[in-house]
C-alpha cells in the first residue's frame, strides 16, 4: 500500500496535529507500507534546520521527519510555499527534503492508494 500525506499546519502550533501526522507516517512505515510526506503552506518549515522545537514544546518534529528520511519515507516540500509561507521563507531545506512542484504532487496524489491531508 503507498500512501501519501500532505502536511499544511505551521509545525509548534500549539496543537497536536503534525506531531498525529508524523507518529502516523512512522506506524504506516513501520507496518510495511511505502509512505510518502508533501510539505505545503507553513508545514514547509518543518524541512529547515532553522524551525528548532520551542522551550515548551515536548516533541521534536523536524527530529521526526529527519528519522523518517532516514528510513526511507520521501519527503517533497512546495517549492513555491517555500518562498511564500513560514516564519523562516526562502531558507534552505534540510538534505533529503527535495524541492518541489505542484505537478509532482499530482503526479503523487494519482500513484498512491490512500491520500490523508493534515
Amino acid at each position: 500500500m503507498k500512501t501519501l500525506l500532505i502536511l499544511n499546519r505551521p509545525p509548534y502550533d500549539a496543537t497536536d496535529v503534525t506531531w498525529n501526522a508524523l507518529r502516523l507516517a512512522g506506524t504506516l512505515r513501520d507496518q510495511g507500507n511505502a509512505v510518502r510526506l508533501f510539505l505545503m503552506n507553513d508545514a514547509v518549515d518543518l524541512a529547515r534546520n532553522s524551525c528548532v522545537m520551542p522551550p515548551s514544546y515536548d516533541q521534536d518534529l523536524v527530529g521526526m521527519v529527519k528519522s523518517l528520511i532516514a528510513t526511507g519515507v520521501e519527503v517533497k516540500v512546495c517549492g513555491t510555499c517555500m518562498a511564500r509561507c513560514g516564519m523562516y521563507r526562502n531558507e534552505p531545506y534540510y538534505e533529503g527534503a527535495q524541492r518541489s512542484t505542484m505537478s509532482e504532487l499530482g503526479e503523487w496524489v494519482v500513484s498512491s492508494d490512500k491520500v490523508l491531508t493534515f
